[in-house]
Parts: structure tokens; C-alpha cells; sequence
């Protein structure tokens, strides 16, 4: 491996490190000041979990890392899809509704269900692209809004589609066939609970991400749009087209984000259905840089830091909302840590270019100019 090659790997992963170094010591400050415990604090989300709690935080990663892959196809074409909390709200709704109703048998009616949920992700997704490309409406003000638009709507359609429980407060949509089930499986010997099946639609994902972007013509289009809209223009590139597919991409992986839940756990849409899945995934996006490694490296260490700090309030009496202090610092800084790293990586690149051309120049004496 050359000495360049190493020096790459060491700035891409330089910027992240410097982000989890100082979500570390914002945190531990904010822990001095509420005069916690630091120490205790740290052993405990830094300890080793137990098999059960492996197989938490592999099920969590699943759920962020798709939502991390929904996010990072709208950064890759410089759009800021922050709807993915609504996308995958209303898609998990639909799946939800054509896999209780059961209308095919078995698998079929799995794979309807799943065709279901990533058509309305990206049909919802699809409306902040028609409005950015028509319009010019900033992809950020209308996804928000349909963010809102949706809770409100989901809302109103599962009272429609609730099936009564008696004696239960929860609404509900009709539980989804042991057919049409995704099993899971058991990965950590003696977990008494079980990593979801829908891991592997989730790799699978991750791979036609990475090969799509960088392997085909449209990956290219897309990546070159998003590093110079006016240079892709030039070049021929139907920008506006590019946008809306984006964003329909965009939207149909975030209609898998509530999947392995549905599929896996819960087996049926409810009001205690899980929220802010999509916004855990702009942070993860960001963190593991867009690519389909950093993104699941990303997914695992949310993963972790919420299962690690469920038994805070119990053990240290400590709100676990700390480790969401730490999220949120990470989000923060590893934004200024590449910006930092980058202009690092520019000057290394000036000071090797300067060094070349000097080696470059002659080193004898020159008679140039004398007279005879």
C-alpha cells in the first residue's frame, strides 16, 4: 500500500474520529456541570452487552441504516431529504394495510406489501421533487411540511383502518398473516430474542446503493449533478429530471425503513408504532459520509448508544436523553470535522505539488544572459 493511498484512509478517517473525540468531551462536560457521575456514566455505555442486547442494537442498526441509505441518495445529488420521517410513516401505514388484508398468500403477500410501501415512499417523496422542479420550492421547506402532513394523515386513515381490540388502548391495523411474516433468526447464542430477517433486504440494499452510484451511467449523472448543477447542465444532463428521480429513489428506501419492524415485531401498524427513525438517518448519513460502509458503521454506533444508555435511569440515576446529547454533538461537529480535514487534505496537496515542481527544476548554473 503506497504512502498516498495511506494518507486517503487516514483523512477519511480522521474526520470522524475528531467528531466522536469531541462528542465525548461535550458530553462529559455537560455531566460535571449536572454533576453526575463521568466515570459511571462512560463504564456503563462502553461496557460490553449481553447477548440480548446484541441483538438490540443489530435490529436498530438495520432500521438506521436504511434510513441513513434514504437520506444519503438525496446528499449524494446535493438534496437535503429531510422527509424521510414521513415517507416511512405513511409507506409502513400502506404495507401495513395490504399485508393485514392478506389479498395474496404467503410470500407474495410479503413482497406485494414491501412493492407497496417503497411505491407510496417514493410517491410522497416524489411530491417535494415535482415541487423543487417546477416550482423551485426548496426540497428542505416542502419535505418538512410533508413530514407534518403526514403524521396528521396517517393519524386519520388508522382510524379508518383500525381493527377494535377490546380491553386495549391501542389502534391498530389488522395483524399481519404468520405466512406473510418475515422470521428472524438467533446470531448471538443464548439471546432470548432474535435479529430481524429484513437484515439481509437491508445489505441488499446497501449493495445495489453502492453499485448503482458508482457503477452505472445514471450514478454518475447523479453525482456529477450534484457536485456542479451547471457543469452537469453543460454536459448535457437533464438536471430537473435528475432531482426528481432522486428524489423518488430517495423516497422508495425510505419506505423500507419501517419494514423490519413491522415485518419482524410488531406485525401490524399502531399509534405506538416507532417515531423519528427518519431523522436519525440525516445524522448517520452524515457521519459515515454517504457511503454504504460508513453509513452501517454509523447505524451501529447509534445503535449502540441508545441500547447502552437504557439502563442509566436505573443504575447511575441518570436520564439516558445524555446519550442524545451526544447524537446531537456528533451530528454538530463531524460537519466542522470535514470541512477541517478537507482543507487539511488541500494544503498536503499544494505543499506535495510545490515540492514536486522544485525537484523539477534544473539545479545547475545556467550561462544564460552571460556576455562572451
Amino acid at each position: 500500500m503506497t504512502d498516498q493511498r495511506l494518507k486517503r484512509i487516514a483523512l477519511a478517517a480522521a474526520a470522524p474520529v475528531l467528531a466522536l473525540v469531541a462528542a465525548f468531551l461535550i458530553t462529559s462536560l455537560v455531566l460535571v456541570v449536572a454533576g453526575d457521575s463521568v466515570g459511571g456514566v462512560w463504564g456503563q455505555i462502553l461496557s460490553v452487552p449481553e447477548a440480548r442486547g446484541l441483538t438490540n442494537i443489530v435490529n436498530a442498526a438495520t432500521v438506521y441504516y436504511l434510513s441513513g441509505v434514504a437520506v444519503a441518495i438525496g446528499f449524494r445529488m446535493n438534496l437535503f431529504n429531510i422527509g424521510v420521517d414521513g415517507q416511512y410513516r405513511v409507506a409502513s401505514f400502506a404495507a401495513a394495510v395490504v399485508a393485514g388484508e392478506a389479498w395474496l398468500p404467503g410470500w407474495l403477500n410479503t413482497a406485494a406489501a414491501i412493492l407497496a410501501a417503497m411505491l407510496v415512499g417514493a410517491a410522497w417523496a416524489g411530491i417535494a421533487g415535482l415541487l423543487r422542479v417546477t416550482r423551485g420550492v426548496s426540497e428542505v421547506i416542502s419535505t418538512i411540511m410533508l413530514n407534518a402532513i403526514a403524521t396528521a394523515l396517517v393519524a386519520f386513515m388508522l382510524r379508518k383502518a383500525a381493527v377494535s381490540d377490546p380491553g386495549s388502548n391501542i389502534v391498530a391495523t389488522k395483524e399481519i398473516p404468520e405466512g406473510s411474516r418475515i422470521p428472524g433468526f438467533t446470531l448471538f447464542p443464548g439471546a432470548p430474542n432474535q435479529v430481524y430477517g429484513f437484515v439481509f433486504l437491508a445489505i441488499l440494499v446497501g449493495v445495489a446503493y453502492w453499485l448503482v452510484i458508482n457503477k452505472t451511467r445514471f450514478g454518475f449523472d447523479l453525482r456529477a449533478t450534484g457536485l456542479s448543477e451547471s457543469a452537469a447542465v453543460a454536459s448535457g444532463i437533464d438536471v430537473k429530471k435528475m432531482v426528481l428521480v432522486s428524489m423518488l429513489l430517495s423516497g422508495a428506501a425510505a419506505g423500507l425503513v419501517g419494514l423490519p419492524i413491522l415485518f419482524g415485531e410488531a406485525f401490524a401498524y399502531g399509534s405506538t408504532f416507532q417515531s423519528g427513525l427518519g431523522f436519525a438517518g440525516i445524522a448517520i448519513a452524515l457521519l459515515g459520509r454517504n457511503h454504504p460502509i460508513g453509513i452501517a458503521l454509523g447505524a451501529l454506533l447509534f445503535a449502540f448508544l441508545d441500547e447502552q444508555s437504557n439502563p442509566l435511569q436505573i443504575l447511575l440515576d441518570v436520564s439516558p436523553d445524555i446519550v442524545k446529547i451526544t447524537q446531537g454533538t456528533i451530528v454538530l461537529t463531524v460537519v466542522i470535522a470535514y470541512e477541517v480535514v478537507r482543507r487539511y487534505g488541500v494544503r498536503l496537496e499544494q505543499r506535495q505539488v510545490a515540492a514536486t515542481l522544485d525537484d523539477d527544476r534544473p539545479t545547475g548554473p545556467t550561462t544564460e544572459g552571460v556576455s562572451r
